[in-house]
């Protein structure tokens, strides 16, 4: 298993040279327009969001600078990271009973309602939220082939004995997907937070003392996934073996709230379904 993790791929060398510019506070916008120059798919993308009828500019920008710096540096690491992340995540995960591009809309309709709960709080980054969303199921990407071969055993735990699917690929694998993904964060060398998005977004309860600094950013990607699993958002397999904590829930404020939010939710779908059209186009 640590072997399947540390054959993945790394992020691409020019990929993780922009987001070293991003987080770089003496960069400027032509630094990283210089260094996303090397992908056409990225340069593409982040001008079609510059252009896009939310910004509603009276002309169209065609310098991608000036779209960088329209956007904000958070705003465009996060379209690096979705671009990168999108190649290991849109294919079919049998394991998990996920047809192609089922998992990659899950991720993304995480990341959109992550960034919409986050947008509450003043002290939870919505953007870093969408990122934590984007990779919390990471994990599944390894441990598919080990769950297809365990598959039967594991739906009989879920189905017969109403046990958790992550609690059955445990019990039956020794690993479960959230392990794995944090894992693979490591590996990433990315922030320490979408580490602890990936390895706890199903059991916040378990998060070590010493990171309760990032609990309430953890509660939103915990809220986020479960909403989304409920709403039927690239479900699979597991999907309907989990719920929500209630403490996250009432450390966001949310325990009165839950369908209005997921109404919210419902109207963020279709956002979600356009930028899939939009990446089935490029």
């Amino acid at each position: 298993m640590l072997k399947r993790v540390s054959d993945i791929p790394s992020l691409p060398q020019f990929v993780i040279d922009t987001l070293k510019k991003l987080d770089d506070p003496k960069s400027n916008a032509q630094d990283v327009a210089d260094k996303l120059a090397k992908d056409e798919g990225l340069v593409l993308r982040i001008l079609r969001l510059a252009n896009s009828a939310y910004y509603g500019l009276p002309r169209r920008i065609t310098s991608v600078s000036e779209a960088i710096a329209l956007l904000g540096f958070k705003t465009v690491k996060s379209i690096v990271l979705a671009a990168s992340v999108y190649k290991f995540m849109d294919g079919a995960f049998t394991g998990y009973a996920l047809d192609r591009g089922e998992l990659w809309k899950h991720s993304l309709s995480v990341a959109f309602s992550a960034r919409h709960i986050a947008k509450r709080f003043k002290d939870v980054d919505d953007e870093e939220a969408y990122v934590a969303g984007m990779v919390h199921d990471i994990g599944k990407i390894v441990l598919n082939d080990y769950v297809r071969f365990g598959y039967s055993i594991i739906v009989k735990l879920v189905e017969e004995d109403k046990m958790p699917f992550m609690d059955a690929e445990r019990q039956v694998l020794g690993f479960d997907h959230a392990q794995v993904g944090g894992l693979i964060m490591e590996q990433w060398n990315l922030p320490e937070r979408y580490m602890l998005a990936a390895r706890y977004h199903h059991s916040p309860w378990e998060l070590p003392d010493e990171y309760l600094d990032h609990r309430k950013f953890l509660d939103v990607i915990h809220v986020a996934n479960a909403l989304c699993l409920m709403l039927g958002a690239g479900i699979g397999a597991d999907g309907l073996q989990y719920s929500v904590w209630p403490d996250s829930l009432e450390r966001l404020g949310l325990s009165s709230d839950v369908e209005a939010l997921m109404s919210e939710l419902v109207d963020l779908m279709a956002q979600v379904d356009e930028e899939l059209s939009m990446e089935a186009m490029e």
